[in-house]
């Protein structure tokens, strides 16, 4: 017979071992399913050619250990992953077509429906007056904002959130063309986010970007007065169906807007700070004098 000790030992690893398959499935849970069905996909593919994994990771540059993480679903397949993959398991441009989804999913869950929206929209206008906004940020500035979170993230966490925004960039050079809207303010442009290399990167990144012709990057200068801006951020989309919504965000919270009164009131702003913001030949001016003052 076993002692009263070695039973409640056994009650004790039973219990310890339900802990541990519930926080597994707790985390598992929170995995986005785009990444989960990109790695059944893979698998599939990899089986139907006759690859082990090893093989399938020695063929495309990646380790065994990389390959069962991404297929598992517990790890997002880069870009430089699925362009290799397709290409050695002959997929015809299947897994390339699932690398978007697997981007979205790698931001923020409170942002990823707005993400959504965005990637397809005819136009897009933002106000931004903390930080330059996302969509123009250099890897260098974004990965300064994620390292800067609070609570920290890892670092698996600041690569994925960095990804996530420069596959968002897509949208400036998209076929057919968005046309899109930034306003700055002259406080973001100073604000030293990460070092002065980084800061100069970003400035020419948005002088590039600015050059574009269907890109208008304005500068509110510093001190104006009141502005419609001052109450935050705001944008304003156009969906390919001619819907015109806003979008507002604070703290890690984010909101659609779909209400016409409030997205009318959105335009009036927007209409106000454009003509109080300079223009883009001036704006140009002020960040090349920014530039060139480091």
């Amino acid at each position: 017979m076993r002692s009263g000790t070695e039973g409640r030992e056994d009650v004790g690893a039973v219990r310890e071992t339900r802990n541990s398959l519930a926080v597994k499935t707790k985390e598992e849970s929170d995995l986005p399913g785009a990444w989960s069905a990109y790695g059944r996909l893979l698998q599939y593919l990899r089986m139907q050619a006759g690859l082990s994994q090893q093989e399938l990771g020695e063929a495309i540059g990646y380790s065994m250990e990389q390959v069962a993480s991404v297929e598992q679903g517990r790890r997002p397949a880069k870009a430089a992953f699925t362009t290799a993959a397709d290409r050695v398991l002959d997929a015809r441009g299947v897994l390339e077509v699932l690398q978007d989804e697997v981007d979205r999913a790698k931001l923020p869950r409170f942002f990823r429906n707005f993400a959504l929206i965005e990637a397809e929209v005819l136009s897009r206008f933002s106000y931004d007056p903390l930080l330059v906004p996302g969509l123009l940020q250099t890897e260098a500035y974004a990965r300064a904002v994620f390292a800067g979170h609070c609570p920290p993230l890892s670092e698996e966490i600041v690569d994925q959130h960095t990804e996530a925004r420069l596959s968002r960039q897509k949208l400036l050079t998209r076929v057919p063309m968005a046309e899109l809207s930034f306003i700055i303010s002259e406080e973001a442009l100073r604000n030293p986010v990460g070092d002065a290399e980084v800061m100069r990167g970003q400035w020419q990144r948005l002088l590039e970007v600015g050059a574009l012709r269907n890109v208008e990057v304005q500068v509110m200068p510093a001190a104006p007065g009141f502005h419609a801006g001052l109450n935050g951020p705001f944008v304003m989309l156009e969906t390919k169906e001619h819907q015109h919504l806003g979008y507002i965000e604070s703290q890690e919270v984010g909101c659609v807007v779909r209400d016409p009164a409030e997205v009318s009131a959105f335009g009036l702003r927007y209409g106000k700070l454009r003509s109080q913001a300079l223009n883009g030949v001036e704006s140009a001016r002020l960040i090349e004098r920014l530039a060139g003052e480091t």
